[in-house]
């Protein structure tokens, strides 16, 4: 059976058990493929991706809301009135 594999770069759990670090530092800041038989079992994320994922995913529900809000009435102010 195949297995779509989201990474450019893959690695055995045996080598992660070995040298987590290792295996980390090979996919030069993207996420890694971990397979389990050769199967993708997980995929390990650097902190700094992670964080960039779960920026841009912040980013996608706030766009989210900004489109639901857009049909919205306006309410009309004068920069005198603030």
């Amino acid at each position: 059976m195949t297995h779509r594999i989201l990474a450019e770069v893959s690695a055995s759990i045996s080598e992660l058990k070995t040298n987590p670090m290792k295996v980390v530092a090979s996919g030069n800041g993207m996420p890694i493929a971990v397979l389990n038989r050769n199967e993708p079992a997980f995929y390990c994320v650097p902190a700094a991706a992670y964080e960039a994922m779960m920026e841009l995913l912040d980013d996608a529900e706030l766009l989210k809301i900004v489109k639901e809000r857009m049909d919205e009435p306006a309410v009309s102010v004068l920069l005198d009135d603030l």
